[in-house]
C-alpha cells in the first residue's frame, strides 16, 4: 500500500479496495458471460453496503459444513481429504449459485490440528463423531492472575504462556527464555541454548511439519478461490477479526473467567481490551490488503441479549468494539458482524458508528426494528431462522423471505442470508430461500 496509501481518506481506500474486488487479481474469467456475472455480484453487494437499491437483493448464506453433507460426505471427511472438500464446495457453489462463495478455509485442516495437538476444539473424527461440527472447549487458558504478562509483552505472552497451553506441539516453548533478553554478545548464547535442547528440537521438527501441512492445505485454498472467481463468483470475505471482549473471554479467561473479572478485576479487563483492540485492528486490515476484498468478518459471541447488562455491554463490550470498528473503517474495510442471539436491546447503542460503512447479519433480532434504527447507518442481512431451514417446507420458507425483504429490504441496504451458520439443513429449503430472494427482491 505504502505512502500513497497513508494519505487517503477512508472513503478512498475503501473505493480502491471495492476496485481490486471487481477486477481480481491473476484471475482468468471462464467467459464474458461469467466476468459479467462476477462484477454484478461486486456491484450488488457494494450497493447494499451503501445503503443503495442494487438491481435486486443480495444473497450472502452463512455456509458451514452444509456443502459436506449436500455433496454426501461427512466433515471429517472434508477436514481430512482437500479433494473432497474443494469438489463438496464447488458442487455447492454452483448448484446454489449465491452472490459469493464462502471459501474453503473455514473447515480446517484436521491433519494440521492433529499435528499441532490442537485443544481448544473437538472437531470431526476428533472428540466428535465424523458427521457432526466442531465442540468449543472452554477453559482458562490464561489465568486470573496473568493479566500483568500479557499487558506487558503481549507476543511473547503468547508464545509462551498461552500457545503452549492450547496447542500440545508448542508446550516446550513454556520453557524458553523471552527473546527480549537476546540483547548483546553475553546474552545470546544463553538465550538460544534452550532451542537446540532435544524436546525443543522436536517440538521445532513437529512446527515444521506442521508447516508443511499448512502450505499444502492453503493451495487448495487459494486454487478454489481463483476457480470460484473464473466462475462467476467473489469471495465473501477477505478474513476475519474478532471482538476485542469475545477475543478474552472465548479463548483466553473462558466465559466464566471473563464473567468473574468484570466484577473482581474490572480495571485489568479493560486494560487488557485496550491491548488486544490493536492487535484485532490489525488482523482485519492485513486480511484485507492481502486479499483485495473489503469485507471482513467480526462473529460476535457474547454481546447479546441477555449474557451481558446494558450497562456491562456499555462499559466492557462496545467501546473495544467500537474502536475495533472505526480501527477498520479508517483503513477503507467494511466490517460484517455476525450478531449472533438477539441484539434487540443494543441496536441504538450500535446505531453509533459512521455511515454506510458496516453490514450487521443479524440472528435472532426484530428485523423491523433494525430496520428502523439501524435503516438510515448500516446494511442490515439474516435472519432465516436455522429452525425454519432445517424442519420446515418450502413454503414456509418463500414466505418468511417475502416477509423478509418487505421489511427489511425496503429502500435498499439490506443482504439476505440465514441466522447462523447452515449445517444439517433441508437443501429444498436454502434453494427456496435463494431462489425467492432471486425473483421477489428484485428493485424496480
Amino acid at each position: 500500500m505504502g505512502k500513497e496509501w497513508a494519505v487517503l481518506s477512508p472513503d478512498e481506500k475503501q473505493d480502491l479496495l471495492f476496485e481490486k474486488w471487481l477486477a481480481p487479481a491473476n484471475t482468468v474469467f471462464t467467459s464474458t458471460e461469467t466476468q459479467r456475472l462476477y462484477r454484478e455480484r461486486v456491484t450488488r453487494i457494494k450497493a447494499a453496503i451503501r445503503l443503495q437499491k442494487p438491481d435486486r437483493v443480495p444473497i450472502m448464506p452463512a455456509i458451514g459444513f452444509l456443502p459436506a453433507y449436500y455433496a454426501g460426505t461427512t466433515p471429517r471427511d472434508v477436514m481430512y481429504d482437500y479433494d473432497q472438500l474443494f469438489r463438496a464446495w464447488r458442487k455447492f457453489t454452483l448448484d446454489f449459485a449465491p452472490d459469493v462463495h464462502t471459501g474453503i478455509a473455514n473447515p480446517g485442516s484436521g491433519h494440521l490440528f492433529d499435528i499441532l495437538d490442537y485443544k481448544l476444539y473437538n472437531w470431526p473424527g476428533h472428540g466428535i463423531a465424523p458427521e457432526f461440527s466442531y465442540q468449543a472447549l472452554e477453559g482458562e487458558y490464561v489465568k486470573a492472575d496473568e493479566y500483568d504478562a500479557l499487558l506487558q509483552d503481549p507476543s511473547d505472552f503468547f508464545r509462551r504462556v498461552y500457545l503452549p497451553r492450547v496447542l500440545g506441539a508448542f508446550a516446550p516453548f513454556s520453557e524458553l527464555p523471552p527473546l527480549t533478553y537476546i540483547l548483546e554478545l553475553p546474552t545470546t548464547g544463553p538465550n538460544l541454548a534452550a532451542y537446540g535442547l532435544p524436546v525443543m528440537q522436536e517440538a521445532l521438527q513437529k512446527l515444521a511439519e506442521a508447516g508443511r501441512e499448512a502450505l499444502k492445505w492453503i493451495g487448495y485454498v487459494g486454487r478454489f478461490n481463483q476457480e470460484m472467481a473464473s466462475a462467476g463468483f467473489p469471495a465473501s470475505f477477505a478474513g476475519f477479526t474478532k471482538a476485542p471482549f469475545d477475543t478474552i473471554g472465548d479463548t483466553l479467561r473462558g466465559t466464566k473467567g471473563i464473567m468473574m473479572d468484570m466484577y473482581r478485576q474490572p480495571a485489568q479487563l479493560l486494560k487488557a481490551l485496550d491491548v488486544i483492540t490493536p492487535i484485532m485492528i490489525n488482523m482485519g486490515v492485513s486480511a484485507t490488503r492481502a486479499n483485495g476484498n473489503p469485507l471482513i468478518f467480526i462473529p460476535l459471541h457474547k454481546g447479546a441479549d441477555g449474557f451481558l447488562s446494558d450497562k456491562q455491554f456499555r462499559t466492557f463490550y462496545w467501546p473495544s468494539f467500537k474502536k475495533l470498528l472505526l480501527g477498520l473503517i479508517a483503513e477503507g474495510c467494511v466490517p460484517c458482524c455476525f450478531a449472533e442471539g438477539g441484539y434487540n436491546s443494543r441496536l441504538e447503542i450500535i446505531k453509533d458508528i459512521p455511515k454506510a460503512k458496516t453490514v450487521w447479519l443479524f440472528d435472532a433480532t426484530d428485523m423491523s426494528r433494525a430496520k428502523q434504527i439501524l435503516g438510515d447507518t448500516a446494511c442490515i442481512a439474516g435472519n432465516v431462522p436455522i429452525s425454519l431451514l432445517s424442519v420446515g417446507t418450502t413454503r414456509d420458507v418463500e414466505d418468511y423471505v417475502k416477509n423478509l425483504i418487505d421489511i427489511a429490504g425496503k429502500g435498499g441496504g439490506f443482504i439476505m442470508a440465514n441466522g447462523a451458520v447452515m449445517d444439517r439443513v433441508k437443501p429444498e429449503n436454502v434453494h427456496a430461500m435463494i431462489d425467492l430472494t432471486k425473483e421477489y427482491g428484485v428493485y424496480k
